[in-house]
């Protein structure tokens, strides 16, 4: 058809009032896809002789291409009163028929907000009003609604090629920047849709919100900087009701306002906010490694191992995996008896108060003290007597203690001596300690050795 097109352009040249040339003319157009130059032909045909059902039927194939249904309805109403029953126009009808059903189920997709079923309509839509910018565009802003933002931007793209001032193009160019925390190229085109059509309500609406959501965002900026926390978590908590579609904005809010919950000791709220910004963008690699930080604060170390590990999948860096190999030691360590806790006494305790703590909780906790209790208390407490004497010997060692601050285990130190308790207190407080307990008839019970190697 390409190599007929110049013949009949030739034949019109001569007989410029023959309807079947201009017709025939308008289908070579119509197979390169040149639709507007289709029309103009199919029109005209049309206008020298209105009983031209080719011509009728082309305009209505054309008009459908670029998404014009209204145009398109009264061609296949004029073709169908002159030929009711061709095949052709029963094709025509049915494309007809089908793209109208796509373009009333997207448009009511889109008011509702489904944007999913606007793109499946649109996509339908396309493959018979292959030229319909407006079906372009629709699709491309509910892609971008969506989060698919290289194909809302390339089908906007698309658009522009042939149509550089598409006001709706550029809002949906605007929207992916926006949508991608890039503000100012975003502001710089909603601008540019609101001088083309300054009546464009989606334009007005999102500019509108970006600019709120910017003034917000920068506000709670400064009143953390001030150390305002209070402030600073208000604004950005009034920032995040801005625009829930904003994902990549409303990520860096959360994390923000997990910043300023730290602050305000709120550990619990900060893990709770660093985990919404990671449900917004799970590749928010500082939002992880501040709930790790947390989580090793709160001395919650599985979670913080996991956070961790997947923040060292993330960042290949030696400070990532230092932290997790320290989260590592510290879960190993947890997993082990608590000597300090055990003595009550801090992990910076000096030799002095470890004595000390070892003194106090001895007494409490020794045998003879407890010989009238139940016989479920005395072997608690004979426990607990036990590990008493088993974290002092620990602690008091300079090697041992060392040794177990590493993550290192009980039994990596060499052991101990079969009653280790016992001979600790009785380093302390004498033989056997029989004089602190006279009500006890004296000595220890006889499961406890004193033997020291």
């Amino acid at each position: 058809m390409g190599k007929a097109l110049p013949y009949y352009t030739e034949a019109i040249e001569l007989c410029p009032e023959n309807a079947n040339y201009y017709g025939n003319r308008a289908a070579c157009y119509l197979m390169q896809g040149q639709f507007t130059k289709a029309l103009e032909d199919a029109n005209k045909a049309v206008s020298i002789d209105p009983k031209f059902v080719k011509g009728w039927l082309r305009i209505a194939k054309c008009t459908m291409a670029q998404g014009d249904l209204k145009s398109a309805e009264t061609a296949l109403n004029k073709a169908r009163e002159l030929e009711p029953s061709g095949a052709v126009l029963q094709a025509e009808l049915n494309n007809f028929n089908d793209l109208k059903t796509c373009a009333e189920k997207g448009d009511k997709a889109y008011n509702s907000g489904d944007y999913r079923m606007v793109v499946y309509c649109m996509d339908r839509a396309l493959n018979i009003a292959t030229s319909c910018s407006r079906f372009k565009v629709l699709k491309a802003e509910c892609l971008a609604h969506l989060g698919n933002y290289q194909d809302a931007q390339e089908l906007a793209n698309e658009v522009l090629a042939f149509d550089k001032q598409n006001a709706d193009a550029i809002l949906v160019r605007g929207m992916c920047l926006y949508y991608q925390d890039n503000v100012e190229r975003a502001f710089t085109h909603f601008q540019h849709v609101l001088k083309l059509a300054p009546d464009h309500i989606r334009a007005m609406d999102i500019y509108k919100k970006a600019k709120a959501l910017k003034q917000k965002k920068e506000e709670g900026n400064e009143a953390y900087k001030a150390e305002r926390y209070q402030d600073a978590y208000r604004l950005y908590s009034e920032a995040l009701i801005i625009d829930p579609k904003n994902v990549a904005n409303n990520a860096k809010l959360y994390f923000n306002r997990a910043l300023v919950l730290s602050k305000l000791k709120k550990m619990d709220e900060s893990i709770a906010d660093c985990s919404e910004a990671l449900k917004l963008d799970p590749n928010y690699l500082k939002a992880l490694l501040k709930r790790a930080q947390i989580y090793m604060e709160l001395s919650q170390y599985e979670e913080a191992v996991q956070d961790y590990e997947k923040a060292a999948k993330m960042d290949k860096g030696r400070e990532t995996r230092k932290l997790l190999n320290d989260a590592k030691l510290e879960l190993k360590k947890s997993q082990r008896k608590d000597y300090y806790k055990i003595l009550g006494v801090s992990k910076n305790a000096s030799t002095d108060d470890i004595k000390k703590a070892y003194r106090k909780r001895a007494l409490v906790h020794h045998p003879d003290r407890h010989a009238n209790a139940s016989e479920g208390e005395k072997k608690e407490q004979e426990k607990k007597f036990k590990e008493v004497g088993e974290a002092y010997g620990v602690l008091s060692d300079p090697v041992k203690r060392a040794k177990y601050d590493n993550g290192q285990n009980l039994d990596e130190f060499g052991g101990f001596p079969e009653g280790p308790e016992s001979y600790v207190f009785q380093t302390f407080f004498g033989d056997g300690g029989a004089h602190f307990f006279p009500s006890s008839g004296g000595g220890f019970p006889g499961s406890f050795s004193f033997q020291c190697s």
